[in-house]
């Protein structure tokens, strides 16, 4: 049983009001051996909000592997989640906008599965390679999603008058090889929108492809290890104002990082290292009227009646970083 606490504005407008909501609930799970090589788990639970009454989320899970190296899971249920737009949605918590809740929100419902693919390659004097992949699709209602259009001054919240899909596909790779290079990299491919009064929208920050990987490289005889990582994102759609002068999607990007550490006897590591190796920007204008946070020159020389907005941030704003670090590690 779980007890969460909020707190929401006293009446008096200095102080906060408590409010507590028990989370009373049963799970069930069972696992049947259907043959030695087919699994299937069935799942139930039960919860019961005092703001939103009785909840039932089954699931349901089968596993089926056609040897010790391929295995294939296919997964599908349901789940239920209260938002809490405050932790979730960073905008919120700028000052920018003024944050409007239009009605009680409810719970958000959704109904996915999911294929999923595991196995391993052992090619002859290179080690092992993982290969990961997955099919999922997720059916949302009552989402709630921000509105950043109606209003340029205010993040409207409010459950989804409709419904909303995320659906894609995912691929992982894992190379490890015997001199002790390790290669991890993933992409995933989605297609995220919400539908509206019979109208199909785009999620705004969600871009359709993204891509990370990760590369080491240790020199055990000298104590080192050289690390690359990095992220690649595709065009996303972006909240823009009436006559914005910025694009309603952004350009293709990646950020890039580098590290060596030296390691010794002792347990001491020390490390150097560089975040945005290619110190990508995303534009000088992300932030709308940066020079005027506090809306103080709205009059002057602003034709298109702009307020200070940074909602429209997709990447990170700092350049090269250079980074020294030393760690200490008791044996």
């Amino acid at each position: 049983m779980t007890i969460a606490r909020q707190l929401h504005p006293h009446p008096d407008g200095l102080g906060n009001l408590p409010s507590q909501v028990w989370l009373p609930g049963i799970f069930i799970q069972d696992e049947i051996q259907i043959s030695t090589r087919n699994r299937l788990l069935l799942g139930l639970r039960y919860d019961y909000n005092t703001a939103h009454g009785s909840i039932l989320t089954p699931r349901l899970s089968w596993k089926w592997s056609k040897d010790a190296q391929n295995i294939f899971r296919l997964t599908a249920g349901t789940g239920y989640r209260v938002a809490n737009i405050f932790t979730e949605d960073h905008a919120s918590l700028t000052g920018a906008r003024e944050v409007v809740i239009a009605n009680n929100l409810l719970p958000e419902r959704s109904w996915n599965a999911n294929l999923n693919y595991v196995t391993k390659f052992y090619p002859r004097k290179a080690g092992f390679i993982g290969l990961d992949a997955s099919l999922f699709y997720t059916y949302f209602t009552n989402q709630i999603v921000p509105d950043y259009d109606t209003d340029p001054n205010q993040i409207i919240f409010d459950n989804l008058d409709g419904h909303a899909v995320s659906s894609g596909v995912s691929l992982n790779l894992d190379f490890n090889f015997l001199n002790g290079l390790k290669i991890i990299a993933g992409a995933t491919a989605m297609d995220i929108y919400r539908v509206e009064n019979g109208i199909q929208l785009p999620q705004l920050f969600a871009p359709p492809f993204a891509g990370t990987w990760t590369v080491t490289y240790p020199l055990a005889k000298w104590g080192l290890s050289f690390d690359y990582t990095g992220n690649l994102n595709s065009p996303m759609h972006l909240p823009v104002l009436p006559n914005d002068p910025r694009p309603e999607q952004s350009p293709w990007f990646a950020i890039h990082n580098v590290q060596v550490t030296k390691s010794f006897k002792s347990g001491m590591e020390l490390y150097v290292g560089v975040k945005n190796l290619f110190g990508f920007f995303p534009r000088e204008d992300v932030i709308l009227r940066a020079f005027d946070p506090f809306d103080k020159r709205i009059n002057v020389d602003n034709p298109n009646g702009f307020t200070f907005d940074p909602t429209y941030n997709y990447a990170p704003m700092q350049r090269q970083r250079a980074l020294l670090g030393l760690r200490w590690k008791l044996k």
